[in-house]
């Protein structure tokens, strides 16, 4: 089972192929290399947070600043991209997908750690499947670049899910990742208003 496989494996469902249709149209570029852009800082930010919550977790400590490193670099990269097209960088709302997940994390610890760690799961899983799922529909230097992410988005989640089974055991989050995988596939497949890179299909 290859890297891609064993993520679509993991996650509820596929992303719908009306979102695919909405992400692919030109009149979103812009708000995709935003929005994209803003999960990779999100992505460090929640890196970032766990180094200085967890600081006796040194498995931990090393993978999530490593982690942090690339979003960052990720980042960097769509900005670079926005800037050559001439796409402004302006705030825009958040999808409610990654509030969504973090909804049903539980409040009081290793408890925490551990819903915290397989919500960084399910959404690296997801930002992976979307970017090899849209891939082929953008023009070549978004396509190439998308691609070029699939490896270390793929070793995020496997990271998380690693770290989750080490803080909790392997029964403990199979049980979480159920309770997660529901609220993911309802995330994915309800209706949203707006379009953005963890959206629902658009109503």
């Amino acid at each position: 089972m290859s890297a891609l496989e064993e993520i679509q494996a993991f996650l509820p469902c596929p992303t719908p192929d009306s979102w695919v249709e909405e992400a692919k149209a030109p009149q979103n570029l812009d708000i995709l290399l935003i929005d994209h852009a803003n999960c990779e800082k999100k992505a460090a930010s929640t890196a970032l947070n766990l180094i200085y919550r967890y600081i006796d977790n040194f498995e931990l400590l090393n993978k999530m600043s490593r982690l942090a490193r690339e979003e960052m670099r990720h980042f960097e990269q769509v900005i670079a991209i926005m800037k050559k097209r001439g796409i402004e960088y302006r705030n825009i709302n958040a999808a409610r997908y990654a509030a969504g997940l973090r909804s049903k994390v539980r409040t009081h610890e290793p408890a925490k750690l551990v819903d915290t760690l397989i919500v960084g799961a399910f959404i690296e899983a997801r930002s992976c499947e979307r970017l090899a799922k849209l891939a082929p529909y953008l023009d070549p230097e978004l396509q190439k670049f998308y691609l070029s992410l699939l490896t270390s988005e793929g070793r995020h989640y496997k990271d998380y899910l690693i770290l989750a089974r080490k803080a909790a055991g392997d029964a403990e989050v199979d049980k979480r990742i159920a309770v997660f995988r529901e609220q993911e596939q309802e995330l994915v497949e309800a209706l949203d208003s707006e379009f953005r890179f963890h959206s629902g299909p658009l109503k």
